[in-house]
């Protein structure tokens, strides 16, 4: 009988202890992000919204599909009255043939004071924040705009943000106003299905935009196509650009001037 290797079985039982060791460590530190979970997550929410410093603007832009009690229309209300801007776009998506969200923004907007001469609804059939960018940008280049507002919900502001100064023509500063959703609190968003999924939506919705929006840069011309099968359709026709509003999307082989941008206003 062979006796057993006593460098074998050192070895051996040298390799338990340390996995046990591990094990203990991944557990302790399992055990320490439970403990510190409350400000880390309320630092990420903290990251999450975006509101930037005041100043002097063209326009403000209240994009569209706002919360039930329209937290959005309330935020662009107290920037008008604040003197932020002269003018308010209600930036809606069409529900019926004769009337959208922008109706209900203004009238939210009208409720608060602001006159309707210093409203502009904005219809369109976008379905994201990425086509609403995209059509919004055809009024910005119309009216000349340098320096636009974009009022939106909190949890949505850095999404927002990135996409509009993406999209958005160079020379066009392009800040973001957080409304408060009663939904969205960076104090305990974790804590509730709402703020959860928000927050959720809005993480996979910012890594969508960067992969679209990757070899993206502003510029004075038409930007292409907003989502993954436009993405696609670029790669395979590098000429192809898109023109109009969201609501009349058309093909064009070569880039639309600027003068020929057109959008519908009411």
């Amino acid at each position: 009988m062979t006796p057993a290797n006593p460098t074998a079985r050192n070895s051996e039982r040298g390799g338990i202890f340390f996995r046990l060791m591990a094990l203990l460590v991944f557990a302790l530190l399992l055990f320490v992000l439970y403990l510190v979970r409350r400000p880390i997550l309320r630092a990420a929410g903290d990251y999450w919204v975006v509101d930037d410093p005041a100043s002097q603007a063209d326009a403000l832009i209240v994009l569209s599909d706002d919360d039930f009690i329209g937290s959005r229309a309330a935020k662009a209300a107290d920037l008008y009255h604040e003197g932020r801007a002269p003018l308010i776009v209600a930036s809606g998506r069409m529900m019926r043939p004769y009337a959208g969200v922008g109706e209900l923004i203004q009238r939210d907007l009208t409720d608060r004071g602001v006159p309707t001469s210093a409203i502009l609804i904005y219809r369109h059939n976008a379905r994201d924040t990425l086509d609403e960018a995209q059509t919004l940008r055809s009024l910005v280049v119309q009216k000349g705009w340098h320096h636009v507002v974009i009022v939106t919900s909190n949890y949505h502001t850095r999404r927002a943000r990135y996409v509009f100064q993406k999209v958005f023509p160079l020379g066009v500063q392009v800040d973001v106003a957080a409304a408060k959703d009663p939904d969205f609190d960076v104090s305990d968003w974790w804590e509730h299905k709402a703020g959860l999924k928000a927050f959720l939506h809005e993480l996979a919705g910012l890594a969508e935009a960067k992969w679209v929006l990757r070899h993206t840069e502003p510029t004075a011309g038409v930007i292409l196509g907003t989502h993954f099968g436009r993405g696609f359709i670029g790669k395979l026709w590098p000429s192809l650009h898109w023109q109009g509003s969201a609501d009349n999307v058309t093909p064009s082989p070569q880039p639309v001037p600027q003068d020929h941008l057109h959008v519908t206003l009411t």
